[in-house]
C-alpha cells in the first residue's frame, strides 16, 4: 500500500455505523424539547417542551419515517438509520441557527425579523445538506434527490404556515380551511409574525442553494468523469455504504473501472498414505483487498473453506493494481484452483529446505519430486507488496533451474506501516525486484539438483482469541512443519496484513533455538479484513509480540507432534478475473485524497458565496 492509498484507506475513520432509527428519533426528541423551552415563554416548562417536540421535532420525525419510503420510491437506496442520523443533524444545524440569531439579536438590539430571517436561512440549508448527502449515499439523479431532500423543509414550513396564520392574507377557502390551515390562535406569539414574504424567501433560498449543490458537484466530479469514466458520487456512495453500513456497493463502482487479467493459480497438496488430504497451499496470484471483503478482501479465508486439510493461503507477489473488483470473482478462483488439485500427481519425495540470499531478498525453498514451494522476504528491511511482473520473472527464473512448477509466495512479514518516502514496493527494475529474482534463480538450481528423501508433514492450527481489530483475521495462526532427512522446517502462517519490525525475526528465532526445529519463516495471508477501520493494522501493531511468540510456540509445538509420512503434489491453473488494472488503485486514491483535500476549501468557498447572496436577498427583500 502506497502512501496516496494509506491516505484514502486513513479516511475510513471518519465514517461509522448509523445509530438505530429510533435512536436518533429519540434524541431528536430530546433536543427539540430542550430547544423549546429555550425559545418559547409560556406559563408551564412542560408546555414550552411540548411546543418545541412540536415545531422543531416534528419536522425531524416526519423526515426520519419517510425519507427512506420516499427516497425508494425514486430509486434511491437510502436505509432507516441513515435517513434518521440525517434528519438528527439538519435538526442541531436548525437549533444552532436559531440559537446564533437569537444572541446575535439580543445583543446588537435587532429585532425578531432578523431571527426568522436566519430560520428561513437554516431551512434551506438543511435542504441542501440533505441534498447533498443524498446524491453521495443514494441517488445519481438531482431531480429524483430533490423530492426526499425536501421533506424536512417542507414539513417545517407547513407548520409555519398553518400555525402562523399566514393563510389569511389570501382570500381562499371556507371555514374548513379557515380551521385546518389557519391556527394561529393556539401557536405561540412568536411565530405569528411570519408572513406571505417568509416562505416566498424561503423558495427562493432553496434555488439558490440547490443550484450551488448542483454546482459544487459538477465541479468535484469533472476530474473524474474525465480521468476515470466514472462518478465520484459512485465512489463515495460505495465506500460510505461500506465502512457505514457493511453494503456491497463499492464492488459496482469498481467493476466499471477492472481490466480483464490472466492470473495463475497454484496449488500444493499434502495427503496421508491412504488418500486422505492434509494440507493445502493455494496461490492465485491475485491481491487480497482493497478491504473488509470488498472484492477479494475476505479471499484467504474463501480459499481455506474449500480444503478439505489444513488450508495455507499465503501472500501473492500482487499488488493493489490486481485487487479483484467483485466477490464474484472469488469463485472464479476457487474453481481453477480446483482444476488444478485435480490434476495433481503426488510423490513421496522432497528435498530438504534451503535458503538463497542475495541484496536485501532472502528465499526460502523446498522442492517436493520436481515442483517447489518457495517463500521470498526482504526482511528485517522493510517491505510491501511485490508486484505481479517482479514474481512471475522471479518464478521463471527459479524454473530455469530444472524446476517444473514453483509456488512463490510472498512473506508480507516485516513492514513500517506508512512511515517514510519508501513503503518497501518491489517494482519492475528495482534493485530490490533483481534481488528477488538473481536469489530465485540460485535457489531453483539448487533444489532442482538436490536429493530427494522421504518426507513427512505435520500441520495445527489455532484460530486464536484475537479479532481484526487486534490484527488477526479469521484462519489465526497456521503451522505447516516438513520433515526430510532429519531436517525440520516449520512454515508459520498469520492471517494478518505485514508484520512490525523486527517481530519476523523474534519469531524464527524463537523456534529455532526453544523448538525441535532447524529453519523456520513466517508468513502472512494479507488479509485486508483487518483494514476496514484502520489504514495500518499490522500483526504485532494492537497485539503484544510476546503473547503472539507464545501462540505460535504452542502451535508448532502441536504441528510437529503431529508428523507423519505423507506425499505431495503441485499443479497450477490460470482463471480469467476482472482486477483493478494497471496504476488504476494509485489513480483512484489520488483522485479521491485531491477530492479530500480541496473539497473542503472549494465547500468554504461555496458556502461564503451563498451566504452572501442570500444576505444580500434578504436585505433587498
Amino acid at each position: 500500500m502506497s502512501n496516496t492509498q494509506g491516505d484514502l484507506a486513513s479516511l475510513s475513520r471518519f465514517i461509522f455505523r448509523a445509530p438505530s432509527w429510533y435512536s436518533s428519533i429519540a434524541f431528536a426528541l430530546l433536543i427539540a424539547a430542550f430547544a423549546g423551552v429555550a425559545a418559547f415563554d409560556s406559563r408551564f416548562v412542560l408546555e414550552d417542551a411540548w411546543e418545541g417536540i412540536f415545531y422543531i421535532g416534528l419536522p425531524t420525525v416526519a423526515a426520519s419515517l419517510l425519507t427512506p419510503a420516499v427516497d425508494r420510491l425514486f430509486g434511491g437506496q437510502l436505509t432507516p438509520n441513515r435517513a434518521s442520523l440525517l434528519a438528527l443533524t439538519c435538526e442541531l444545524v436548525v437549533v444552532v441557527m436559531l440559537t446564533a440569531a437569537g444572541v446575535v439579536a439580543v445583543l446588537t438590539g435587532l429585532d425578531q425579523q432578523f431571527v426568522f430571517d436566519a430560520l428561513v436561512a437554516a431551512l434551506a440549508s438543511i435542504f441542501a445538506l440533505r441534498l447533498l448527502v443524498i446524491m453521495a449515499v443514494s441517488h445519481d439523479s438531482l431531480p429524483a434527490a430533490i423530492v426526499p431532500a425536501s421533506i424536512q423543509t417542507v414539513a417545517a414550513a407547513v407548520l409555519l404556515f398553518v400555525y402562523s396564520g399566514t393563510i389569511r392574507f389570501f382570500e381562499v377557502g371556507g371555514p374548513l380551511t379557515q380551521v385546518y390551515l389557519s391556527r394561529a390562535e393556539r401557536a405561540p406569539e412568536e411565530i405569528t409574525v411570519v408572513g406571505p414574504e417568509t416562505f416566498v424567501l424561503l423558495a427562493i433560498t432553496c434555488v439558490l442553494y440547490v443550484g450551488s449543490v448542483y454546482l459544487f458537484l459538477l465541479v468535484i466530479d469533472r476530474p473524474w468523469r474525465n480521468s476515470l469514466g466514472v462518478s465520484v458520487l459512485d465512489f463515495l456512495r460505495g465506500f460510505v455504504g461500506h465502512i457505514a453500513e457493511g453494503t456491497d456497493e463499492l464492488e459496482a463502482f469498481f467493476e466499471q473501472l477492472g481490466e480483464e487479467a490472466v492470473v495463475p493459480v497454484t496449488v500444493l497438496a499434502f495427503r496421508e498414505p491412504g488418500g486422505i488430504e492434509k494440507a493445502r497451499f493455494v496461490l492465485p496470484m491475485v491481491h487480497p483487498g482493497p478491504m473488509g471483503e470488498i472484492g477479494g478482501g475476505n479471499l484467504p479465508e474463501r480459499v481455506a473453506q474449500e480444503a478439505d486439510g489444513l488450508a495455507f493461503p499465503p501472500h501473492a507477489t500482487a499488488g493493489h493494481d490486481f485487487n479483484l473488483v467483485t466477490a464474484r470473482e472469488v469463485e472464479t478462483v476457487i474453481d481453477a484452483a480446483d482444476r488444478a488439485f485435480e490434476r495433481i500427481d503426488y510423490t513421496d519425495e522432497a528435498t530438504r529446505s534451503a535458503r538463497a540470499s542475495h541484496g536485501e531478498a532472502t528465499l526460502i525453498g523446498q522442492a517436493f519430486g520436481e515442483d517447489a514451494f518457495i517463500a521470498a522476504t526482504y526482511a528485517p528491511a522493510f517491505a510491501d507488496d511485490v508486484e505481479y511482473a517482479v514474481g512471475l520473472s522471479a518464478q521463471a527464473e527459479a524454473r530455469s533451474g530444472g524446476l517444473r512448477d514453483v509456488l512463490l509466495a510472498d512473506a508480507h512479514n516485516c513492514n513500517n506501516g506508512l512511515d517514510g518516502d519508501d513503503l518497501g514496493h518491489v517494482t519492475p527494475g528495482s534493485k530490490r525486484s533483481f534481488d528477488m529474482i538473481q536469489a530465485a534463480g540460485g535457489l531453483g538450481e539448487a533444489l532442482g539438483a538436490a536429493d530427494r528423501h522421504p518426507l513427512e508433514l505435520g500441520v495445527a492450527w489455532d484460530q486464536t482469541q484475537w479479532t481484526p481489530t487486534d490484527g488477526i483475521g479469521p484462519l489465526g495462526i497456521r503451522v505447516a512443519v516438513t520433515a526430510v532427512d532429519g531436517q525440520r522446517t516449520a512454515y508459520v502462517l498469520i492471517d494478518g496484513n505485514n508484520m512490525e519490525p523486527g517481530l519476523r525475526d523474534r519469531l524464527v528465532r524463537r523456534l529455532t533455538s526453544t523448538l525441535d526445529i532447524d529453519d523456520a519463516e513466517i508468513l502472512t495471508t494479507d488479509t485486508h479484513i483487518v483494514n476496514t477501520v484502520e489504514a495500518v493494522n499490522q500483526v504485532g501493531t494492537a497485539l503484544d509480540g510476546e503473547e503472539l511468540g507464545d501462540a505460535v510456540e504452542t502451535v508448532t509445538r502441536a504441528a510437529i507432534d503431529d508428523v507423519g509420512p505423507v506425499e505431495a503434489g503441485m499443479a497450477a491453473e490460470r482463471a480469467q478475473v476482472t482486477v483493478f488494472g494497471n496504476d488504476r488503485t494509485e489513480t483512484l486514491a489520488s483522485h479521491a485524497n485531491a477530492m479530500i483535500s480541496m473539497g473542503g476549501a472549494l465547500a468554504a468557498v461555496f458556502i461564503l458565496a451563498v451566504m452572501a447572496i442570500s444576505g444580500l436577498i434578504f436585505f433587498l427583500a
